[in-house]
């Protein structure tokens, strides 16, 4: 599959799971020193890959005809600064009721440990601008997933499966920590209870086999 028939296919996704409503949220895949990203103004179901332009990492565009997502400033900062190379942005619904009230998105689930622990909120600006960009990658600084205040989540991963694998957990964590605000206060696991599950996992139990 190239790369911008996995943008179509996971815009697709993105919309059936509700992570996105009408033209908004955008995704990316890198090769090289190319960026196929989804275009500006294009709900992520109706996509098909020749509408998908493709960029290079200073921000020309190479190859399609439709315009660029107005995020791609965003995406190309966050490909600069970190390895990813694949990077969903959703406007999911607990992702945002978190970005909207919150500063950060602690541990309720040691699967956080998975996108990096607590998840940052970056601080708001205005979409598609370099302040947004600058504020995105100092909060997924060590991290592989960000909450925008006040906008969204964005996920990075070495594929484009693996980034949207990690923004449904994002969303999954959110509404864990919102629908747990309905009951009562959520506990936040502590550093030695997280750092006790990732001792775990790199010293499973093993299990003595037993001849039949």
């Amino acid at each position: 599959m190239s790369l911008r028939e996995q943008l179509c296919e996971y815009g697709r996704r993105a919309v059936e799971l509700g992570l996105v409503i009408g033209t908004s949220g955008n995704l990316s895949v890198r090769e090289g020193e190319l960026v196929a990203v989804t275009p500006s103004g294009v709900a992520l179901d109706r996509l098909t890959p020749e509408m998908c332009p493709v960029v290079d990492v200073e921000g020309h565009l190479v190859e399609g005809e439709l315009q660029p997502s107005s995020e791609t400033p965003m995406h190309l900062a966050v490909y600069e600064s970190t390895d990813a190379k694949a990077i969903v942005h959703t406007h999911s619904v607990f992702g945002t009721v978190v970005a909207t009230t919150m500063t950060e998105l602690p541990p309720v689930h040691y699967n956080a440990l998975l996108l990096g622990g607590t998840v940052r909120v970056a601080e708001y600006a205005t979409y598609g601008t370099p302040e947004l960009a600058a504020n995105v990658r100092a909060a997924l600084e060590g991290k592989r997933a960000a909450l925008m205040a006040n906008h969204g989540g964005v996920t990075i991963g070495a594929t484009l499966e693996e980034a949207f694998e990690s923004t449904r957990l994002l969303e999954w964590l959110c509404e864990v920590y919102v629908r747990g605000l309905g009951v009562g206060k959520p506990t936040i696991l502590t550093d030695e209870q997280l750092g006790a599950v990732v001792e775990r996992a790199l010293n499973p139990p093993t299990f003595p086999r037993r001849e039949l």
